[in-house]
């Protein structure tokens, strides 16, 4: 009989544990929210700068209304975007509501994060947000939502990191500096 409440009770600890355990993965993940059905954009307003993606008529896209959780080392994906008037970044900041230079380091609203990869590091200031609830439209030129762990970089981001922007995407991880 006590090897029995024994068993039973070791079989429960194993079943809250396993629970806790899976809860703590699913409360840290984030999974796509819903979905966003592309648009063909008008003629000539895709801009395909730093090889940025057009929206496709009829193709559905997938949206985050979460972030991963931030970290020492929150993982991601560097891309290049231009800030500046007139380039792939659409709309002004979402920050500010102003264009900035490609010439400085940067890519969380007024605050700066420190980008690591490649051995190197730097420090950036953020001026805007990918949207992963929107796209598809003017303001955001008519690309698709980012996924929920971009961090878009200026050319003087990547030029810190000693990569070339031609490269596309890196992974990386980063921090609040």
């Amino acid at each position: 009989m006590t090897r029995q409440v024994c068993s039973s009770v070791s079989a429960l600890i194993f079943f809250l544990f396993f629970i806790t355990i899976f809860s703590t993965t699913e409360a840290q993940s984030c999974k796509p929210s819903g979905k966003l059905r592309g648009k063909k954009p008008p003629p000539g307003r895709c801009i395909r700068d730093n090889d940025s993606e057009c929206c496709e008529e009829g193709k559905l896209y997938d949206t985050y209304k979460c972030s991963p959780p931030v970290s020492s080392r929150t993982s991601a994906t560097l891309t290049v975007n231009c800030f500046e008037e007139n380039c792939d970044g659409g709309a002004p900041s979402e920050c500010d509501g102003e264009y900035h230079s490609d010439s400085k380091p940067i890519s969380r609203c007024h605050r700066k994060i420190t980008i690591h990869a490649n051995g190197r590091s730097v420090v950036a200031m953020v001026v805007d947000e990918c949207d992963s609830t929107m796209g598809c439209d003017a303001d955001h030129a008519y690309q698709p939502p980012c996924p929920n762990n971009i961090v878009d970089g200026s050319e003087a981001v990547w030029r810190a990191l000693g990569v070339s922007s031609d490269v596309g995407e890196l992974p990386v991880f980063w921090e609040d500096a």
